[in-house]
């Protein structure tokens, strides 16, 4: 879906001169759907609340989204129909300024809207779990760019803490802040449990303002668990009982080691276990509860 139209990938030509390209001038969101086999139908979760993310993003860079919640809704649901999926799928909404101009700037700039869909497994393994180190790059700080917001150009930071993991032999990258306090994965947030208690850094922690984050809150508060937004030290990840990152593509991790220090006893715990299980209970359509958090797919 580009600029109002459906087109096949192959249609749809960017110039090498736009603008985005060269100064990160974009923002997107990451959007899932599930399929149930049982019930022959595929669940996307949570557009809504992405939507309105995406909105705040494209406010912050000056970009005046063409469409209402509601057409983006129904090019979402078109987009899946004609694909035709029966399988799990990632759903990729992006604004970005599309003038072919060279320049530094918010304003005077043409924007483009486009959505494509593909199909979407595991981002890590979330029943084996991962490994994760601190990275020694800082997270950016919301004052250098927005943090809260989902910028293009703002992943170069996730970029590079990401690849210093990976090289460095662990699956995933824990980020600081500029006054060392934990603020999120490379492209995740991060709950610590200690005591029974759920811990999660907050917004003013330079966190992307999550969306799974909000979720998981929601549900452990219906679960009965007490959660706590407040500031994380580094050395308290290592004496954490369990961690977990979470998003769109993360889902819900659990962290068995930081920087070579076991998490608990090294395996999944008891609160990230309940806490997944309910989580894909809701996305994949089991709960009665929590089907209006849901757009079916298939008539």
């Amino acid at each position: 879906f580009y600029d109002g139209e459906y087109r096949r990938y192959k249609d749809v030509h960017i110039g090498l001169m736009t603008h985005a390209l060269h100064y990160g001038t974009g923002c997107f969101e990451g959007i899932r759907a599930y399929w149930n086999p049982n019930q022959e139908q595929l669940f996307a979760l949570l557009i809504k609340p992405h939507f309105k993310r995406l909105r705040n993003s494209a406010k912050i860079l000056k970009i005046d989204l063409p469409f209402t919640d509601e057409e983006m809704l129904d090019a979402v649901v078109e987009l899946l129909r004609r694909n035709g999926y029966r399988e799990d799928v990632y759903i990729r909404p992006l604004a970005f300024k599309s003038s072919e101009e060279i320049g530094v700037r918010l304003h005077n700039l043409t924007s483009s809207f486009a959505i494509y869909t593909a199909p979407f497994g595991a981002y890590v393994d979330v029943e084996k779990g991962i490994r994760c180190m601190v990275s020694s790059w800082r997270r950016i700080d919301d004052n250098a760019a927005p943090a809260r917001a989902k910028v293009t150009g703002i992943y170069v930071n996730s970029a590079l803490a990401k690849t210093e993991a990976n090289e460095n032999g662990f699956d995933e990258a824990i980020v600081l802040t500029q006054e060392g306090h934990v603020s999120e994965g490379s492209a995740e947030n991060i709950f610590i449990i200690r005591d029974g208690v759920l811990v999660t850094p907050p917004a003013s922690d330079n966190i992307l303002e999550g969306v799974t984050r909000n979720v998981l809150i929601e549900l452990a508060a219906e679960l009965g668990l007490k959660v706590l937004e407040r500031s994380i030290d580094r050395s308290e990840l290592y004496v954490a009982d369990e961690v977990f990152l979470c998003g769109t593509g993360a889902q819900v991790s659990p962290v068995l080691e930081i920087d070579r220090r076991v998490i608990g006893d090294g395996e999944m715990g008891p609160i990230t276990r309940e806490l997944q299980k309910v989580y894909f209970d809701v996305c994949y359509g089991r709960v009665e509860e929590r089907l209006d958090w849901l757009t079916p797919i298939y008539k």
